[in-house]
């Protein structure tokens, strides 16, 4: 079993009940009553959707990793997990230190929450 790996998973699945929960109160509720046209928020709502997917999958494929015997094949799987997780990460870290928002890092704070999951995981690949 690889340790790594189910740290990530685990912590990955914390990140994905915190989307779940928090990203439903603070983003989809206020999206949906406010007065954007239908099309956008339809598709931002759409857009939070499969990012909740995203990350669930992501959860299982961790946990996978973990348990699954260590070839090439698992590590070119979680270096694409590790990858899409640090992604998310910087896409979070550039949009919010290019907003000019006092207090920046904190705004925004998924990329803390991102970044680990994509740490966790390059760790395990190595």
């Amino acid at each position: 079993m690889n340790g790594w790996f189910l740290t990530a998973g685990i912590t990955a699945a914390g990140v994905a009940a915190t989307h779940v929960v928090l990203g439903h109160r603070d983003v989809v509720r206020p999206l949906s009553s406010s007065g954007l046209a239908d099309e956008p928020k339809g598709v931002l709502h759409a857009v939070w959707h499969m990012v909740s997917v995203d990350l669930v999958l992501s959860v299982a494929a961790l946990v996978h990793l973990a348990l699954a015997d260590d070839t090439s094949t698992t590590r070119l799987a979680a270096w694409f997990v590790a990858a899409h997780f640090l992604a998310y990460a910087i896409a979070f870290l550039v949009v919010t230190l290019s907003a000019g928002w006092p207090r920046p890092l904190l705004r925004l704070p998924q990329w803390m929450l991102l970044l680990p999951v994509g740490a966790l995981t390059a760790a395990g690949a190595v």
